[in-house]
């Protein structure tokens, strides 16, 4: 299924422009060192000093997540438990680059895909209890996305496609989990506030625990069950269930469309990261823990 590549940069991104950037638009920032710590599929981020970040979009796309963190990051950052990336300055387009930039704070920490956690139990009531705060009911101007915080029922076409490619040992029982998420009944709330991209190369470990929760570019609202799928993808049966009673109002149904959200997004994770060993992990660690 590791088919797809990493998409192409839509314009030339690097440490100069992002230096040639701070000093026109941000020159009390422009001598601090730059480091460049990571070009994904979105964005360049570098390191900025010892305080800040930089994330500087690679595509168009990617452009307009960042323009939704810009806008709605620091209404939601003071209610969360945890702390999120809410930009501290905000880089505008110029004739040598088209997009808005941002500049975040620095959290210390690695990414949960490549961290133990001391206790995971605590880190999955940790996460629970942060997601409870988050999926607060969404006002109608939130981002829209047409793939997450969705009706199950959209995603069917992709996962049924997917599933084709999957061991046919494992086919059968995926495709009995999927159906059962699908039969479950909708969700019938008001929309809530949702991450929308909640995985574990989003979340930083620090010092074994949990310490914060980065790029909310698919920010968003809808069905919680979108979100609460993390649970499949960092933990065990146990510890899910801690991260279930910390969240506190997850009802069964909302409980089996997570599920199969998981299923659906560990389909993606596999089909997109023939480039992406550390995506590909997560992706084949969510699937065996959602057939488990």
């Amino acid at each position: 299924m590791t088919d797809h590549r990493m998409p192409a940069a839509e314009v030339s991104v690097s440490v100069d422009l992002v230096r040639r950037l701070l000093d026109e638009q941000h020159p009390d920032l422009a001598d601090l060192p730059v480091e460049e710590l990571a070009n994904g599929w979105d964005n360049l981020v570098c390191r900025l000093g010892e305080e800040f970040l930089v994330r500087l979009p690679r595509r168009a796309v990617a452009a307009a997540l960042v323009a939704h963190e810009q806008r709605w990051l620091p209404e939601l950052a003071d209610r969360l438990p945890l702390p999120v990336p809410a930009p501290v300055r905000v880089g505008q387009p110029t004739d040598q680059y088209p997009w808005s930039w941002s500049v975040v704070p620095f959290f210390p920490g690695r990414i949960a895909a490549r961290s133990e956690l001391d206790d995971p139990c605590s880190a999955a009531a940790t996460l629970g209890g942060f997601l409870d705060a988050l999926h607060a009911p969404a006002p109608s101007a939130a981002p829209a996305n047409p793939a997450r915080g969705v009706p199950l029922a959209e995603r069917a076409e992709g996962v049924v496609t997917r599933l084709a490619h999957v061991d046919p040992d494992d086919r059968a029982f995926a495709l009995q989990i999927w159906e059962r998420a699908l039969a479950a009944p909708v969700w019938s709330g008001p929309p809530l506030w949702l991450h929308g991209d909640l995985h574990p190369a989003n979340l930083l470990v620090d010092h074994g625990r949990i310490s914060a929760v980065i790029d909310f570019g698919d920010i968003t609202s809808g069905d919680p069950a979108t979100d609460l799928s993390v649970a499949w993808m960092l933990f065990t049966a146990e510890q899910r269930a801690a991260l279930r009673q910390a969240y506190g109002r997850a009802d069964d149904a909302t409980w089996v469309r997570a599920r199969g959200w998981a299923l659906a997004l560990s389909l993606v994770f596999l089909s997109h990261s023939a480039d992406n060993p550390l995506m590909h992990g997560i992706g084949e660690r969510t699937f065996r823990a959602v057939l488990q």
